[in-house]
């Protein structure tokens, strides 16, 4: 054969095998994203459906914080206390969410969003108009700033969240590409588009997280006014903020001004509001609740409260054990200690009534696991029953509980019973370890003085049994900076919960987060099984899967008894001036003020 048959054949053997070779599928550019199925609202619409899009701009919005103040405009980084809400109003992200489904996303910052398939990478193109505060455009190179910065030098939770970017490339001036590691994480297109955008051209002289109270410029619908360092910080409308009129921001931030005021006590901020110095106000407290909005600014309409009902999950508050303290490292024993808190009593004397128990990190919600596990659930903790508890498989969970004929004195006597199998004994009225002598002692740390009156209880019940509690009270700043570095033994704490749980669970759950400052691990959860199946959980192809897989991990977290579970409630409680008007639609999600507006 002559070579110029050779090269013919060949010619002809390479067209036939490109012929062949299948080609990748287009990828659309679209206007937003569901995390499982279709989004609700169409390409260029004009409003959320919660929202009213004529809603008048104007007048001032007073609020109040209860803490000790703030020394940094940076809420970006994990060092010192950044004041209130600076992330919501003074900065934009590449996505924002929609509050009336599970989980999608809508372009902001980026007009349209190209992901394939099976979500290995994503690309955001960019809005010719995005623009920050000082008039510079929003660029891909931008972008990329923020991410680089804030995984590499911003608050862990970042690194933790967005650990699965393999690699970042500017495209061009509007178009950046996040590629991802092998692992499926389908939630990553979405979440990456929650990022916070930074200006480069301003942080490139700077050094990130020793801006202290520098004015920092952002691209959101705020920008920041007036302050006094530590005691009040103001907020004031961009009137050309060049996102007003697109579908996710249209009827939104309506208010001229924001302005919060700080005060050290609760009660007295409760007073000042009766009084009319700020014009809204979330109850957290029942007892205030029930007895303190009466009165004639309340008879005369002047004052409205309301109890607006939601339907997003509860998550989990709770009494959480750090079980990085040798104390707590049994599970038994956190089993045991949560036999001492009544909270059918606490409910009663002290709540009006007013909650229910949490029985799952998930409350609220189709996620909650209940009764004892079967089908699909089942088969994913299956393979996992040898490095379980049997109670995973055999009992339901339900924290201990004197509702009906049982009593507290029923429940310490179980208590013991445990704790002796655990191996203590008591030994001169002190709860003792039999091996090692030392007593079973521990301190719960707090920043609210309304939560003695619930902890103290506790305490007192737990005394009968030989063991000591000690109740520390620290102000704001004490505790933010214990809870950093988990320098406690017990204190309160908030695992909120979304409708489509994903990524944040590495913070709260994986044995990665342990012993990282500043996580949201603060139990010190550092467990193979529990890894995997947070891991599996991220993974989850359909909203049926993620539900199973969740229920899965729930059940698993619950029978290792790392906190004991508080209450929750299924409205908000809200308390307003007659003059801030509010939709009449309100989102699963429940009420949100910043779509409110003043109408005198």
């Amino acid at each position: 054969m002559t070579d110029l048959h050779k090269a013919s054949k060949y010619c002809a053997l390479m067209f036939l095998m490109v012929l062949a070779t299948p080609v990748a599928a287009a990828v659309e550019a679209r206007h937003g994203l569901a995390m499982h199925g279709d989004v609700k609202y169409p390409e260029g619409f004009s409003h959320f459906d919660y929202v009213n899009p004529d809603a008048p701009k104007g007048g001032e919005l007073r609020r109040a914080v209860v803490a000790n103040g703030y020394d940094s405009f940076n809420p970006f980084v994990a060092r010192g206390i950044a004041g209130a809400d600076i992330e919501t109003y003074l900065y934009d992200t590449l996505l924002a969410s929609s509050d009336d489904e599970p989980f999608s996303v809508y372009g902001l910052i980026a007009e349209t969003i190209e992901t394939p398939e099976d979500r290995s990478y994503v690309i955001y193109n960019l809005r010719e108009e995005a623009r920050f505060q000082d008039g510079e455009p929003i660029t891909a190179e931008d972008v990329k700033f923020s991410f680089e910065l804030l995984t590499e030098d911003g608050h862990p939770r970042y690194r933790s969240y967005y650990q699965d970017v393999s690699k970042v490339t500017v495209e061009g001036p509007r178009r950046v590409r996040f590629d991802f590691s092998g692992t499926v994480n389908r939630e990553l297109p979405l979440i990456l588009g929650q990022l916070p955008i930074l200006p480069s051209h301003y942080w490139q002289d700077r050094t990130f997280g020793d801006n202290g109270l520098d004015r920092p410029v952002g691209s959101g619908p705020y920008r920041l006014g007036k302050f006094e360092a530590g005691r009040s910080i103001s907020f004031e409308r961009v009137k050309d903020y060049w996102a007003r009129d697109l579908g996710p921001r249209k009827g939104r931030f309506n208010f001229d001004t924001i302005t919060y005021e700080y005060y050290t006590d609760d009660t007295v901020a409760l007073e000042s509001f009766r009084a009319g110095n700020y014009d809204f106000r979330v109850e957290s407290q029942a007892k205030n609740w029930a007895t303190a909005y009466t009165g004639e600014v309340f008879a005369t309409g002047k004052v409205k409260t309301e109890a607006i009902e939601h339907d997003r999950p509860a998550g989990m508050q709770a009494f959480v054990y750090n079980t990085r303290r040798e104390v707590f490292k049994d599970p038994a024993v956190r089993r045991a200690l949560a036999y001492g808190f009544d909270f059918q009593w606490a409910n009663k004397n002290l709540f009006f009534g007013q909650y229910t128990r949490t029985n799952s990190y998930f409350e609220n919600s189709e996620l909650a696991s209940s009764g004892l596990p079967e089908g699909r659930e089942l088969e994913i903790l299956e393979p996992y029953r040898d490095q379980l508890p049997e109670a995973v498989f055999t009992r339901q969970y339900q924290p201990p509980s004197t509702a009906g004929d049982r009593t507290m004195r029923d429940n310490l006597r179980e208590a013991l019973t445990q704790l002796r199998a655990a191996g203590y004994v008591i030994e001169n009225g002190t709860m003792i370890n039999k091996t090692t002598g030392e007593p079973l002692s521990f301190e719960v740390m707090l920043f609210q003085k309304t939560f003695e009156r619930v902890i103290l209880p506790f305490k007192n019940n737990l005394k009968k049994l030989g063991i000591e509690v000690a109740v520390r009270l620290v102000d704001s700043n004490q505790y933010a900076q214990r809870w950093r570095t988990r320098d406690f033994d017990m204190t309160v704490g908030v695992f909120p919960q979304s409708d489509s749980p994903g990524n944040e669970q590495r913070g709260y759950w994986h044995s990665s987060s342990a012993d990282v400052d500043a996580t949201r691990n603060l139990a010190g959860v550092s467990d193979p099984v529990i890894d995997e199946l947070v891991e599996y959980l991220i993974g989850a192809p359909s909203r049926e899967e993620l539900v199973y897989r969740t229920r899965a991990l729930d059940r698993v977290l619950l029978h290792d008894h790392y906190v004991i579970p508080n209450w929750f409630l299924a409205s908000d409680r809200i308390a307003y001036w007659s003059f801030l008007k509010r939709p009449d639609a309100v989102p699963k999600n429940g009420a949100d003020v910043n779509n409110w507006w003043v109408e005198r």
